[in-house]
């Protein structure tokens, strides 16, 4: 093929849409690699020449895929319906079974390095003991699979493991080092009975699958995702819809097709600047002017859902985020100090975590780095305020609010994101959960997501770091998630608020619902009990580090 094309990113696409010209390009690809890689595929497969492909011996079975920017070499052996997505690792001695899907960015190493003292380590022997993976097997995207290890079929891997030992068959696992979660043909005892936190956290896990489908259902006009029946048609409610999918049926969302949703959030990305801006706004693709999307705003926090949902869905932007990578560190240095922290903190924290995950998504998925990350970490580092652990200084009106919930999206964005220690863990401890106790938000009539969210993260993401006035944080979340467990709404989902006023009524959505499973996960994570709920998000409120710093 002369130059990338739609199928090197999205290879399922190939076998129902390739012109003949497409599919004369691919056959005489494949003709070439089978005279220098040793390539077994006598079905309908499909290998993007964006791949490195250099294998020993390939094996593929009927309708597997590799595609754009996979990394293959040695001996790998593909059954039927395999898929290797975008920028995965298989190298060494590889067998998977039927229906394999490898997620993007993952990594099976079917070999290793002798680790004697006697030398380097790049001049011991290679070793190689082989990976092996059965059928029916789901490993997500960003997980590390090492020599030796065998995955039983049906099995599913969840996104960010790290997976050392071998993997029972039907387990579902997750972390670093992959631990099992649970059965899938089997719930675990609490989900359908036994009382408890425990129980309740079952329970509610279980309603909220079987009703999915529907909660979805509610929110599509038949063109477009809505918040909630009735509003208006907004980006941030496909990627919302994205995440819900994909935290409670484990997939896609079943209407419209995935592809079609692929395409529209990819589209809607303003090639210039990289950002995607509401429907309508300027430089959105049914605008009327030529204007140029601002980072500020919902067209800030697109960077974040829009990102995240791609990932999810296995692809990524079509372009760089321009309006990160080309801001001068001087002029970035400039707009730090120019952000409100001392009267708005929320909204400078948020800009912070819009250009920290901008920084990320052109490293990781372009390669593009620049001096900004350095810039950005070196003023964080010297413009926290060792007092009290955070940026800003509390209101007299408000107190500590904006200052903790900037904390929140400025460290989702920097801190957790790259997976670096926070400056003043103890301190910022102590700063949540003085906002913990203010009664204007966690009252007995009061309480919603964000407010929620903006405590939870910070203490489970200091728990990493110190165990300071652990008890405390767990008193306060077990309130929480009694709280939150009682909001589902058979049908609708969640509502953004916990409660409402006198004549008021509380309406779910897909914010509200997005926003509360996460929050519910990171409660009962806090507390021990995530395990119980069976699912793990991996989106924007994903808690392993989406990349590592230093690189």
């Amino acid at each position: 093929m002369t130059g990338p094309s739609k199928f090197d990113f999205r290879p399922w696409l190939f076998w129902d849409h390739a012109t003949e010209e497409d599919r004369r390009a691919q056959e005489a690809h494949l003709a070439g690699l089978r005279e220098v890689i040793g390539l077994d595929a006598a079905g309908k497969v499909f290998i993007s020449p964006l791949a490195a492909v250099h294998t020993d011996r390939l094996r593929m079975g009927d309708f597997c895929y590799i595609a754009a920017h996979a990394y293959v070499t040695d001996d790998v052996s593909m059954g039927s319906d395999c898929t290797v997505n975008p920028y995965a690792v298989v190298r060494g001695k590889v067998s998977l079974g039927d229906a394999v899907r490898i997620g993007a960015h993952t990594s099976l190493l079917g070999f290793n390095h002798s680790t004697a003292p006697d030398q380097p380590v790049f001049r011991q022997p290679i070793t190689s003991r082989g990976i092996r993976v059965g059928d029916d097997v789901w490993i997500g995207s960003n997980v590390v699979v090492l020599d030796g290890v065998t995955i039983g079929d049906h099995a599913v891997i969840g996104a960010g493991s790290v997976v050392t030992k071998d993997v029972p068959a039907w387990a579902m696992m997750a972390g670093n080092p992959a631990r099992p979660l649970r059965d899938r043909r089997h719930p675990r005892p609490s989900t359908t009975s036994g009382g408890g936190l425990e129980g309740r956290l079952g329970a509610f896990a279980e309603r909220a699958r079987e009703q999915a489908g529907e909660v979805l259902a509610r929110c599509w006009t038949g063109e477009r995702y809505v918040d909630r029946p009735g509003a208006r048609p907004t980006v941030r409610a496909w990627a919302d819809a994205v995440e819900i999918a994909d935290l409670l049926l484990g997939g896609p969302p079943p209407t419209p097709a995935r592809e079609e949703i692929v395409a529209f959030l990819r589209d809607r990305q303003d090639p210039a600047t990289g950002l995607v801006p509401e429907i309508g706004a300027p430089g959105s693709p049914e605008a009327a002017d030529a204007g140029r999307p601002e980072l500020e705003g919902i067209t800030a926090y697109h960077v974040l859902s829009v990102g995240y949902a791609l990932d999810l869905l296995g692809t990524g932007f079509e372009h760089p985020i321009a309006a990160v990578s080309d801001l001068a560190p001087g002029e970035l240095l400039a707009t730090l100090d120019g952000l409100d922290w001392a009267r708005n903190a929320w909204t400078a924290g948020s800009w912070v975590d819009a250009f920290g995950t901008g920084l990320y998504r052109n490293l990781s998925d372009f390669g593009v780095r620049g001096p900004n990350l350095e810039t950005l970490y070196g003023w964080l580092l010297t413009r926290c305020r060792q007092a009290h652990g955070m940026w800003g200084e509390p209101d007299g009106d408000a107190g500590w609010l904006q200052v903790v919930n900037g904390f929140y999206r400025l460290t989702r964005g920097t801190f957790a994101q790259f997976g670096l220690p926070l400056p003043y863990p103890e301190r910022a401890v102590d700063t949540v959960l003085a906002q913990s106790r203010d009664p204007r938000y966690f009252g007995p009539g009061t309480g919603n997501a964000c407010n929620v969210l903006d405590v939870i993260h910070p203490l489970w993401l200091t728990a990493r770091q110190t165990r300071h006035r652990r008890a405390e944080g767990e008193a306060w979340a077990r309130e929480q998630l009694g709280r939150a467990l009682g909001g589902w709404q058979d049908g609708a989902g969640l509502s953004f608020a916990l409660t409402v006023g006198p004549g008021e009524t509380r309406t779910p959505g897909l914010q509200g619902t997005e926003m509360w499973l996460a929050i519910i996960w990171l409660l009962s994570d806090y507390l021990g009990l995530s395990d119980t709920l069976g699912y793990r998000p991996r989106g924007v409120h994903r808690p392993e580090p989406a990349i590592h710093l230093p690189v």
